[in-house]
């Protein structure tokens, strides 16, 4: 189904009001579903028409029929909570303050995420402030939410409407520079993040995806069963899917580039060692459609409407 600018409102509302039940669902395997067989992934829950890494981003691109997998950001905050977030601080392009003032570029510094509680940055709106490179969002207020408070949203959705199951696409963002500072080291990440997933019993439909080589790591080393996905930027124009590989020190199970430094080459080359090759994040009808040709596994897209169209 598509989706009206009343119906949006609406399922922010459902949100709101489902997060205030939290659950634990009852895990029956660990081992990973079935990947999907074209796997559509809306990018920080489709930031080009909601907000992104919000509940109402997930629930709109759950509206959607087609759409496979929800991709997310997580921070740790001061207090060991797993939120929705893409950046070391809270973001100026879309954040304001809780007198309502919108957050200025030069004040960033003075909100690191993993140095504020789960409290204070619920006093922060990231949902009404224009964002330039999204003029076309929808605006609304919205805050950055708990990862296990957007799973339990995710879950009621599915069972109110009888959705089809969807996979969590949930990114670690982290790095050495960071460590302590303004990520937990890879170990205790990886921990955090796993306590959420297998608590709420959704470890079939996770896939785990990182640029920081260690928390894979991690991941292959104490949770094998999980699928593993490898982020990789600009740096392949430089390096071969084999250079990558060494890099990371294992094959993972996605191979996820941008979408501009993949060849059909690549996606062969992939394809036979076993890999699923999902890019990131192609915005146009024209350039999904290249990389439907290409042979891709899966795309993640900042508009997710133009997956299912």
């Amino acid at each position: 189904m598509k989706v009206s600018g009343g119906i949006i409102a609406v399922f922010f509302l459902i949100g709101a009001f489902l997060t205030s039940c939290s659950t634990t669902h009852e895990q029956k395997s660990v081992e990973p579903a079935e990947f999907p067989a074209f796997d559509t992934e809306s990018h920080r829950g489709g930031r080009g028409v909601m907000p992104e890494n919000t509940i109402p981003a997930m629930l709109y691109s759950l509206s959607l029929d087609g759409i496979t997998t929800l991709e997310m950001d997580v921070k740790a905050t001061a207090d060991g909570k797993l939120v929705l977030s893409h950046d070391d601080y809270l973001n100026p392009w879309f954040t304001r303050k809780p007198n309502g003032e919108d957050l200025r570029e030069e004040e960033k510094e003075n909100y690191p995420i993993m140095q504020m509680t789960y409290d204070e940055l619920q006093q922060f709106d990231v949902g009404l402030k224009a964002h330039h490179l999204f003029p076309n969002q929808h605006k609304m207020e919205a805050y950055i939410p708990l990862l296990e408070d957007v799973i339990d949203s995710v879950q009621r959705f599915i069972e109110i409407e009888g959705r089809e199951q969807v996979f969590y696409n949930i990114e670690t963002k982290s790095s050495e520079e960071g460590d302590h500072k303004y990520n937990p080291v890879p170990e205790e990440f990886v921990k955090l993040l796993m306590e959420v997933i297998e608590k709420k019993g959704i470890t079939p439909y996770v896939i785990v995806q990182s640029a920081d080589v260690r928390t894979l790591r991690v991941l292959k080393e104490k949770y094998p069963h999980v699928r593993s996905s490898y982020l990789v930027g600009a740096r392949r124009k430089d390096f071969t899917v084999e250079e990558d590989l060494e890099v990371l020190g294992f094959q993972p199970d996605i191979y996820s580039p941008n979408f501009k430094y993949i060849t059909l080459d690549d996606v062969q080359k992939c394809q036979e060692m076993g890999m699923k090759v999902v890019v990131w994040t192609p915005n146009t009808k024209t350039e999904i459609e290249e990389l439907k040709a290409m042979g891709v596994d899966g795309i993640i897209t900042d508009y997710p409407e133009l997956l299912v169209d």
